[in-house]
């Protein structure tokens, strides 16, 4: 009954921010920059919006970085300070405030990558996707729960306990190992300093030959 509702929920979180974007993007066809880009049709916008295959996991995205497909286009959507201070390997930075900027169209209008949109969480991160997507632009992805998510998954996963199930184990196992591989170091992984072993010397047994008994002179 509760998970009933909670999808009730997303649900009309869903439609609703498709209404509130369907309205925001509609008005690009307003711009004179953008006549030339006919778009969409607002009901084929709004099924696209409420369609969660747009979304890419955490999990699949650093299994994808991790083997180097060549395929994906990060696109950090931050601002500039924010992906000074950290951003996804590889990742390009194109700031919301100028996603729709001219020299931009290049990054985002090809078929050649999948490209994936990424924020903090997924707010930026989806107003982007559904900007492009009512231009047209294909191959696009949001990257679900953007790098909040990145943080508590891949680079701190958490450790699961002894009555999880045995994939909840293989998960983690896979997310410790892609934190490795992005720089994050454990504390086992510390290597313990041994002392250099030292050989021992054998030591010389020097016999001693035993003085021979001298016999007493005299007697009774």
């Amino acid at each position: 009954m509760v998970k009933k509702k909670v999808a009730k929920f997303l649900a009309l979180r869903y439609k609703i921010l498709a209404l509130i974007f369907i309205i925001l993007a509609g008005g690009l066809v307003l711009l004179p920059k953008y006549k030339k880009h006919e778009g969409i049709k607002p009901e084929e916008l709004l099924n696209n919006v409420i369609n969660p295959e747009r979304y890419i996991s955490t999990d699949a995205l650093a299994h994808k970085i991790i083997s180097k497909d060549p395929s994906i286009l990060l696109v950090d959507v931050r601002s500039e300070e924010d992906y000074n201070n950290y951003t996804i390997s590889n990742a390009l930075n194109i700031p919301f405030s100028k996603l729709l900027n001219e020299e931009n169209e290049i990054y985002l209008n090809q078929d050649q990558y999948d490209l994936v949109f990424f924020s903090n969480d997924n707010f930026y991160a989806d107003q982007a996707w559904i900007l492009c997507n009512r231009l047209g632009y294909k191959n696009i992805k949001v990257l679900e729960g953007g790098i909040n998510q990145w943080f508590l998954t891949i680079l701190n996963p958490p450790v699961p306990t002894e009555n999880m199930a045995a994939i909840d184990f293989e998960q983690y196992n896979f997310r410790k190992a892609a934190s490795m591989h992005f720089g994050v170091a454990y504390p086992e992984q510390t290597k313990e300093v041994k002392e250099p072993e030292v050989k021992a010397v054998p030591k010389k047994v020097v016999t001693i030959e035993k003085k021979k008994e001298v016999p007493t002179e005299g007697g009774c």
